[in-house]
């Protein structure tokens, strides 16, 4: 029996630590939050200090226990950003800045090494954002690094390493490195080899949901949390945020609409395709596969702060931007009255995987304003989707039939009605904001029994709130739109190509 009926689900991302503690049903009683900072050396490059997770963590897990009976605490589970890494040396200190996901530095690793085979092992088509090219990168740039590394670990095994003194993680958060044959759920010691690096110089692979250990007395008394508290295996946060919106089989879509827009079903077989990334889900033993559009809320917010030139303050209103620009796009028509956005803004992932790709508008005249550039990004985020969705389902031969969207674009109503409308499905919106900090909860709660499964605790503890049915008068014009999105960018590919050798 566990010691409380409470859990701790930390959710450790790309700008800050949020410490959260939930109830049995998924209620969040209390939490805590803090932030750090992303540094760009240079163009292509985007580095973290880990001690700043660390001391982020820290601080957000101490506010989040403030009020709450410590007592009732029974464990504790970390999420996280994924294919972000620390080298640390022999006393678990970083020896070099972690490499954060966002990376691009290593392109010539990805042409050189970037194989079929290399994809069938980890299910990730070649591209910059698994760890793994960046290690290549090191071997070659940074030789000096690799020879003194002692463990390289992912974001959950370096606070874990913390919390417990072990060097423990989960394969669903090592697995998004691109070190991970997903076949077995182990790691490959021919990826290791090609790096220069043995097995031994990673954190030992567990389960999700299995206990890592148990907090220390010195970072007890660093976090707040009683000292022996278990520490539960972990994951991704792409794969926490499917269990937070209840997605334990397949049929079921989330959508985190956030600043890049990430898109995820379950699945209880492997499979690899250039459509999806797939990746361990946090039920032991099944798969979570992925389509990803690198901007999503960021090309809104590039609009907002770059063109739209909305004052609200100055117009005496107490709106946000987006919000008066929603209001004169919901104004409009289905496709933007002639406008087309291809939403490539940092380039095309799934499935193209083509870093030359770039952000375009069809169709300008001099009837187009600010809202119809507004709706028309918003509609082109919506066709990617479509398209991206609908090539895993012809892939997989399983269909999605309902849509959980989360993250901060699904708090627009008028996006996600056009979502519902462009896919032809059904929308929910997660009643819980936080549903990836959520998803670690789910995990801590089944793994000290406060529920039998973690299929029940993700139905106990998850729920959605709104829900957006496709409007049939908008059906007939955005199946035609979507004809002519489809084109676009097979179109426009070889001018990307071009445009990057002119620069």
């Amino acid at each position: 029996m566990p010691r409380g009926d409470l859990v701790i689900g930390v959710d450790c991302s790309t700008t800050a630590a949020k410490a959260v503690v939930w109830g049995p049903t998924g209620i969040a009683l209390s939490q805590g939050r803090a932030e750090f900072d992303l540094s760009h050396p240079r163009s292509t490059w985007a580095e973290q200090n880990p001690e700043d997770w660390w001391t982020a963590t820290q601080q957000a897990i101490r506010r989040a226990v403030q009020t709450v009976d410590r007592e009732r605490i029974s464990a504790i589970a970390i999420t996280h950003q994924r294919e972000t890494f620390a080298c640390l040396d022999r006393a678990g200190m970083p020896l070099r800045p972690a490499m954060v996901w966002a990376d691009t530095r290593a392109t010539e690793e990805v042409q050189k090494y970037g194989t079929a085979e290399v994809h069938r092992i980890t299910g990730k088509p070649p591209n910059p954002t698994p760890a793994w090219y960046k290690l290549l990168w090191l071997a070659t740039h940074e030789p000096e690094t690799v020879q003194h590394t002692a463990m390289v670990v992912d974001v959950g095994g370096f606070l874990i390493h913390r919390l417990t003194g072990e060097f423990r993680t989960s394969w669903a958060s090592a697995d998004p490195l691109g070190v991970v044959d997903l076949s077995t759920f182990d790691y490959s010691d021919e990826l290791l080899a090609t790096v220069g690096l043995g097995r031994e110089a990673f954190p030992t692979l567990h389960a999700p949901g299995e206990q890592l250990g148990t907090i220390t007395e010195a970072a007890a008394r660093q976090t707040g949390l009683p000292a022996g508290l278990p520490v539960i295996a972990g994951l991704g946060d792409g794969q926490a945020a499917q269990l937070g919106c209840g997605i334990t089989a397949p049929g079921t879509a989330y959508l985190n609409l956030g600043t890049g827009i990430v898109s995820g079903t379950f699945s209880r077989t492997y499979a690899s395709d250039v459509r999806f990334r797939t990746l361990a889900a946090g039920i032991a033993g099944g798969y979570t596969l992925e389509t990803f559009i690198g901007g999503g809320t960021y090309n809104i917010r590039w609009f907002v702060e770059k063109f739209a030139g909305v004052n609200t303050q100055m117009l005496g209103l107490d709106l946000s931007p987006e919000q008066v620009l929603e209001a004169a796009a919901d104004m409009l028509p289905p496709g933007s009255d002639g406008l087309i956005a291809l939403p490539y803004w940092t380039g095309a992932l799934t499935p193209y995987w083509d870093h030359h790709a770039r952000g375009a508008l069809i169709g300008l005249t001099g009837v187009h304003g600010k809202g119809h550039v507004y709706r028309a990004i918003l509609e082109s985020l919506a066709f990617e989707q479509r398209f991206l969705t609908t090539g895993a389902e012809e892939a997989l031969g399983d269909q999605v039939t309902r849509i959980v969207a989360l993250g901060g674009g699904s708090r627009s109503r008028i996006w996600c009605q056009i979502l519902a409308d462009v896919m032809q499905r059904r929308v929910e919106v997660v009643s819980e904001y936080e549903s990836t900090c959520l998803g670690a909860g789910v995990l801590a709660a089944a793994a000290v029994g406060i529920h039998p499964s973690v299929e029940t605790a993700a139905a106990e503890m998850t729920g959605t709130g709104r829900a957006f049915d496709p409007d049939h008068t908008h059906v007939g014009a955005y199946d035609r739109l979507y004809e002519v999105y489809r084109q676009m960018y097979p179109a426009l590919r070889d001018l990307f190509g071009a445009l990057a050798a002119a620069q």
